[in-house]
């Protein structure tokens, strides 16, 4: 598939580019991410709190079974046969390849 057309759907859609973590033992999850605008795209409607001195600056909680729905869902939609080149976002797509080539360098270490 050709990167403009897969990257049609991320043009609407933001990739999940966000981190999960377990609040407590509650059905929340804590989801952080770098960029407010990938909470708002992939969890619309839940309150954002900005945190500029933490390791991700965005965080919202959202109740689990909401993520696991979402995530099932995202992945039941996938139509790329490459990630990396169905993000047209020029700054998230450096970033994945930047993510890639760390990667593939500890690959070739092992």
């Amino acid at each position: 598939m050709s990167r403009a057309r897969a990257g049609r759907r991320h043009q609407a859609e933001s990739p999940i580019t966000v981190g999960l973590r377990l609040v407590s033992a509650a059905a929340q999850l804590l989801v952080c991410a770098r960029r407010k605008s990938d909470i708002k795209q992939v969890f619309p409607g839940h309150p954002i709190k900005e945190t500029r001195h933490t390791d991700y600056r965005y965080r919202t909680t959202v109740p689990r079974h909401v993520v696991a729905d979402t995530i099932a869902n995202r992945i039941l939609a996938i139509d790329y046969d490459n990630f990396k080149n169905s993000v047209e976002d020029h700054d998230l797509h450096a970033a994945y390849a930047r993510v890639w080539g760390i990667m593939y360098a500890l690959q070739q270490g092992s």
